[in-house]
């Protein structure tokens, strides 16, 4: 049970429909005095809670999170997944590469922000599981590093060159194809703090690797129960440790906030662009567009935990109840 005192505890989390009303206090964590710490854009409190274990409470990407935890950090996640969506689409090529389907990536360069970015873990897992990819046949080229500094990247990764990023060697050829958005061309060079998003759009129109997406990634979901996430919520391993009620109560609040927030998108007054493409994923994963709790996403954990090592990402494998604490137990 929560004591009388609330207990402080210093969160970073990205504003999102789901977490406004915890950030916005109009739903409480039951024993805690939460300090929001404002981190944009968050993918810098990621490398800080991995580096430093700055936070109490961080959001963290998921990839991260699990190499991170394999190598021994002292945090544990909850199944609170912040962020949801499907990976066969999200890499673009050039017209003159030559690329007509995932295979033709074998023996070409594509730009990824970072080997280890969750965006590039799910679409290699399906491109290498679904399509038949060797991605070590593949040259990944990255402009930023990786969070977690022990991770040692497979050979076939390399840096861009000094003056030069994923946008331009894009428009020059030198790359053949890149993940769009911030995972690759859509922004110029890593993120910094205070860098408000600004995706830069590459220059040139290119095509996408794979087409009709939106059919494939359905079809992949009713075959599959795999519901791609990306951030979660990890805490702080001694303070679940001395606080044994906290992960409930983290839980309740998340999913209360969330419940607030579903009830703004079915009626139709949440309709920012975001909303509208979690109130289409409902006619693909059901009523619950960002479910949470291990039950519904065991496919999806088990399938990151084995596209994680199949890349070369953890040195050991992790079993789920070592990755999650389950606040519904």
């Amino acid at each position: 049970m929560p004591t009388a005192t609330p207990l402080p505890l210093k969160i970073a989390i990205a504003s999102y429909g789901h977490t406004a009303p915890l950030k916005d206090g109009s739903v409480a964590i039951p024993g805690v005095q939460p300090d929001f710490v404002k981190v944009d854009p968050i993918i810098a409190a990621f490398r800080r809670m991995v580096r430093e274990v700055e936070f109490d409470v961080c959001e963290l990407a998921s990839t991260t999170y699990f190499i991170a935890r394999a190598f021994g950090a002292p945090f544990k996640a909850l199944p609170i997944f912040l962020m949801r969506r499907f990976h066969h689409g999200g890499i673009v090529c050039r017209e003159d590469a030559g690329i007509r389907a995932p295979k033709d990536l074998e023996g070409k360069k594509v730009g990824v922000r970072a080997y280890s970015v969750t965006t590039g873990v799910w679409t290699r897992g399906v491109l290498v599981n679904e399509y038949g990819l060797d991605s070590s046949k593949v040259t990944w080229v990255v402009d930023d590093e990786e969070h977690v500094t022990q991770l040692r990247l497979p050979p076939n990764v390399v840096h861009v060159p000094a003056g030069k990023s994923l946008v331009s060697m894009m428009a020059s050829g030198e790359i053949q194809a890149g993940f769009t958005a911030r995972a690759g061309i859509g922004r110029e060079g890593p993120p910094k703090e205070g860098w408000e998003g600004g995706a830069k759009p590459a220059p040139v129109v290119y095509r996408d690797l794979i087409e009709d997406t939106a059919r494939l990634e359905a079809e992949w979901f009713r075959r599959t129960g795999i519901y791609p996430m990306h951030g979660l919520i990890v805490v702080k391993d001694k303070l679940l440790a001395d606080h044994p009620w906290l992960a409930k109560s983290l839980f309740a609040a998340f999913t209360e906030a969330k419940a607030s927030y579903l009830a703004r998108l079915r009626s139709g007054e949440a309709d920012s662009a975001e909303d509208r493409r979690y109130r289409d994923l409902t006619t693909v994963v059901g009523d619950d567009p960002l479910p949470y709790g291990l039950k519904a996403n065991l496919p999806a954990i088990e399938m990151l935990i084995n596209y994680a090592l199949q890349q070369g990402l953890m040195p050991r494998r992790l079993t789920v109840d070592k990755l999650f604490v389950n606040p519904e137990a």
